[in-house]
């Protein structure tokens, strides 16, 4: 399974514009990433706070859905966020470059 996790995780980096993906545990704690160790932190403090309130929101509107992806675009970066049961996996690429 390790094998097939670290595929995936080549197979995003290797697309055009990616500047790096980070796994995040269910505490926020990052537990693999492509980034440097501050700016894994920041996006990691964030992107799990954003994450949580954007399932809240999902869940107030029908209790019965769930977030299943989460993009956000900003002038610089655009990122991408798949949350899981265990871990979310965020992926940050520069959009001039897709």
């Amino acid at each position: 399974m390790a094998t097939s996790v670290e595929e995936t995780l080549k197979r995003i980096q290797a697309h055009k514009g990616v500047i790096g993906t980070i796994v995040v545990n269910s505490e926020g704690i990052p537990i693999r990433t492509t980034l440097d160790n501050s700016t894994t932190v920041q996006y990691c403090n964030s992107l799990t706070l954003l994450t949580q309130k954007a399932r809240g929101a999902v869940r107030d509107i029908d209790p019965q859905n769930d977030l299943t992806f989460l993009r956000v675009r900003s002038k610089k970066n655009e990122i991408m966020v798949a949350p899981e049961k265990e871990f979310l996996l965020i992926t940050i690429q520069n959009p001039q470059e897709t």
